[in-house]
């Protein structure tokens, strides 16, 4: 049986002494030297049937006893962990210290030595009846007239204006986009709002003031496909240019639009509406103080191989090359502190889900895949079925989880506005508002964005999938495994809790690319002892004989995505012209 001791290093980094009895690593050493027998040749022997004594003179007992050590240090670490109920939180760093017939005795223990990161211990503080204050919850004439607008704006009709194009239009546009002398992309007949900018950086300033038939010329870098990242010279050519037109709002359009009678009945609704949403809007606002307020209240290490690994993730996993314009001091520094913040709100919400037993039922994860698979344009099926195959089901659970603890949280609190009036949050936070942290997604996800993904929500989506989420890294071995090669991400919904977590950034990235398998992890730093010279002179025996193939899983390739310069915009059916 493995024998262990755990040493706390620094509140979130320790360090592990192993001890592997003989016993337990004999079966291993057995296997390696079937191993060994069956990759070399021996006169006088059939392959496979080399016995242990000829394979010690041939090749040597340290090669023997060091393949039987990494085939089995994956199992000897799981069992270490298992046993000082250590939950790992980066990438192992394994030395190697002793090995018997090596640097021991020929049936004297395996000795090794992890250090890794692991998940800091904090004291919750009394987090019940945290006061906060907030605007009050009034729609103003503004919102409902904006309702009532935007309403108008989704029967609208474009027409054809013989005029240089400003602001709002709608245009279709031909794209040619060169790097150098190579045209690296064309799109026809391309559908944009100007002003709207989706497409690329440079495109509204340059479509401002052109005719029908007119050209532009302007500098920007590509967000997407082989390119991306890279500067380029787009030229744009003006096919036409659409105004829209707004129905009249008036009984007839009430009819048309909703289900009410006549404009005074819709406008009411539109109103109750707008009133609802200020409502929600205060809770949101009542949530993310209060979360704040919490935080405050506890010191939370932070491991830097976490939040080193976040930004080289953010960075790496979006195609883009280190030091172009995506990749500057100041944005490092703002993906560092989000990636900080977003550990700490995790750590400290696990800590309230354990003190109020928060629970997850199979319908709160399934209301929230359905939400979350809407943000993708996804059936909820599929989203669901992507969740699992990449393994993030665990991860989204426990978002859901910290979800609730937060509403807990608000749920204790005492609210009031700017008038001094108490603000009842109950609807927001309790069935009826079934926790309100997820009945105010989709209000919060129009207009805030995530605290990690503001960093990017000018270039391109949050970080690439990583190796683990950093409060719920699964416990990574030294495996030998090749890691998959990652897509860049796409951009990512906004937030949809005031502190979203770092696993659910994490399994948003890993379901971005339908196509893309689940990746699998980089192997783990590993430090072994220095190799004996009988061992590397029988590693270089074995080569020269009929050695088998390693057994390395080569990396999945993510599917090659064609190069895109520019979105297509939604546009309203034409009218007759």
């Amino acid at each position: 049986m493995v024998k262990s001791t755990a040493e706390n290093l620094s509140p979130t980094r320790v360090k592990l002494d192993v001890e592997v009895p003989f016993e337990d690593l004999k079966p291993r050493l057995d296997q390696a030297y079937k191993s060994v027998a069956n990759q070399i040749q021996v006169p006088g022997f059939r392959k496979g049937k080399v016995p242990a004594r000829i394979i010690d003179q041939r090749i040597g007992r340290g090669y023997v006893v060091e393949t039987a050590v990494n085939e089995g240090l994956n199992d000897f670490y799981q069992e270490a962990l298992a046993q000082t109920e250590t939950t790992p939180m980066s990438r192992p760093e394994v030395e190697v210290t002793s090995m018997p017939g090596v640097d021991g005795q020929d049936e004297g223990p395996l000795t090794f030595s992890v250090e890794l990161d692991i998940r800091p211990e904090v004291e919750l503080p009394d987090y019940k009846g945290l006061k906060v204050t907030v605007e009050p919850a009034a729609a103003s004439e503004e919102d409902e007239q904006k309702a009532l607008d935007e309403l108008r704006s989704r029967f609208g009709t474009l027409k054809t204006v013989e005029r240089p194009a400003t602001k709002d239009d709608f245009v279709t546009l031909t794209l040619t986009a060169t790097i150098g002398d190579e045209q690296v992309d064309h799109a026809e007949d391309l559908s944009y709002q100007v002003g709207a900018g989706t497409m690329l950086d440079g495109m509204d300033e340059a479509l401002e003031g052109l005719s029908a038939g007119e050209d532009a010329v302007f500098e920007t870098t590509l967000a997407g496909g082989e390119h991306s990242g890279e500067k380029a010279t787009v030229k744009v050519v003006l096919g036409a240019v659409k105004e829209r037109e707004l129905p009249e709002a008036d009984d007839d359009f009430a009819q048309l639009a909703s289900e009410f009678d006549t404009i005074d009945e819709l406008k009411a609704d539109l109103k109750e509406k707008a009133s609802e949403g200020a409502v929600t809007g205060q809770g949101i606002e009542a949530r993310d103080k209060v979360l704040e307020e919490l935080v405050k209240l506890v010191e939370v290490p932070v491991p830097d191989s976490v939040v080193a690994e976040q930004i080289e993730q953010h960075f790496t996993g979006q195609g883009h090359a280190e030091g172009d314009e995506h990749d500057t001091p100041e944005h490092r520094t703002e993906v560092e502190e989000n990636a900080r913040e977003a550990f700490r709100n995790e750590i400290i919400l696990d800590k309230v889900a354990d003190a109020e037993e928060v629970g997850v039922d199979q319908g709160e994860l399934i209301e929230y895949i359905i939400s979350t698979s809407q943000q993708y344009g996804m059936d909820p099926n599929q989203f669901a079925q992507m969740l699992d195959q990449a393994g993030q089901v665990p991860m989204i659970m426990g978002e859901v989880r910290r979800r609730k603890a937060l509403a807990k949280v608000l749920e204790y609190a005492v609210v009031t506005d700017t008038d001094g009036n108490a603000v009842d949050l109950t609807a927001f936070v309790t069935p009826g508002g079934e926790d309100g942290a997820d009945s105010a997604d989709s209000a919060d996800s129009a207009d805030s964005a995530d605290s990690a993904d503001s960093a990017d929500s000018a270039d391109s989506a949050d970080s690439a999938p990583s190796a683990d989420s950093p409060a719920e890294a699964t416990e990574e071995a030294p495996a030998k495994k090749a890691p998959a090669k990652k897509a860049p991400a796409k951009k990512a919904p906004a937030k949809t809790t005031a502190a979203k977590s770092a696993a659910a950034k994490k399994a948003e990235a890993d379901v971005e690319d339908i196509e893309k398998a689940p990746a699998k992890k980089a192997p783990a730093k590993r430090t072994t002892a220095a190799k004996s010279a009988a061992a590397k002179k029988a590693e270089a025996d074995v080569e020269d004989t009929e050695k088998a193939p390693a057994k390395k899983a080569p990396a999945k390739k993510a599917p090659a995505k064609r190069t895109t310069t520019a979105k297509t915009a939604e546009e309203p059916a034409d009218s007759a012209e």
